[in-house]
């Protein structure tokens, strides 16, 4: 346990897993937890947010669980004001919850376009809505929002709706650190390159050709390093980004990719 976040509180959204492993969401929260926060976890899926909680719980962290849907405005604000009644204040908006739906631009329906931006844009826009009042009033914040390569570069596998709601993420973040930055809040995105993870599994296997362990094989292969990342690899450096060790980083983008976009080295 350590205490780089000792007394925080943080809200990590997209807290559970995707099946089994450890996701970018749950790894934060468990970083944040070992590190002296107190974690608000929420999760579309209660359950899976709750394994979560029994792992804090038995380390002697200290969080709640709360259901949400944070493409819904209710439900964000919901989740914002649970948090401030139970804990009294936020330190901490970690926004990672995301979909992929594969796909060029002809397959892809309307309805997946709306769906991909709802989550994993709008959600980051309602979140902040209503987290920002009660930073802005004890006069300090940090946010962080995982972003992705696929913001700012082309992946295979191709998601139209994906790659433009993560760049919308990456500008929507720019923004608001700008606004916010006289407010002594602070806004930054983390753009994940290839990660070995649950929710890639389950959202890119078939576009992949079906077969899991040759599509970990094959995102291997793309790597500069010969491995695709990890989710501890995000939250370790979403941990900086949350902590006043990186009190002057605002407005950035930080690529954990392993190099990949630094190579031209696509297949």
């Amino acid at each position: 346990m350590g205490a780089r976040v000792d007394g925080k509180i943080a809200i990590v959204t997209g807290a559970g897993s995707v099946g089994v492993g450890v996701g970018n969401g749950k790894a934060a929260a468990l970083v944040y937890s070992r590190e002296g926060a107190k974690v608000v976890l929420s999760d579309l899926n209660i359950q899976s947010a709750q394994e979560t909680q029994d792992i804090i719980n038995k380390e002697g962290g200290d969080c709640i669980t709360v259901q949400a849907d944070v493409s819904s405005s209710q439900d964000c604000l919901n989740l914002v004001s649970k948090t401030i009644k139970h804990y009294g204040r936020i330190d901490i908006l970690h926004n990672n919850v995301g979909i992929e739906i594969p796909g060029g631009i002809q397959e892809i329906s309307e309805d997946d376009w709306d769906k991909t931006m709802a989550v994993n844009l709008k959600s980051v826009f309602l979140m902040c809505k209503y987290a920002l009042p009660s930073m802005q009033e004890q006069g300090s914040g940090s946010i962080v929002n995982i972003s992705s390569i696929n913001g700012i570069r082309t992946l295979p596998a191709l998601s139209g709706p994906y790659g433009a709601s993560k760049a919308g993420m990456i500008a929507l973040t720019r923004e608001i650190a700008i606004e916010y930055a006289g407010n002594g809040i602070r806004a930054n995105c983390i753009l994940p390159g290839m990660m070995n993870t649950p929710f890639v599994k389950a959202a890119l296997t078939e576009a992949w050709g079906g077969d899991i362990q040759e599509m970990i094989n094959l995102r291997d292969a793309m790597c500069p390093t010969g491995k695709q990342g990890e989710s501890w690899d995000v939250a370790y450096a979403a941990l900086f980004l949350a902590s006043d060790e990186s009190k002057y980083v605002t407005g950035t983008t930080l690529v954990v990719d392993g190099a990949l976009t630094s190579s031209v080295k696509t297949n």
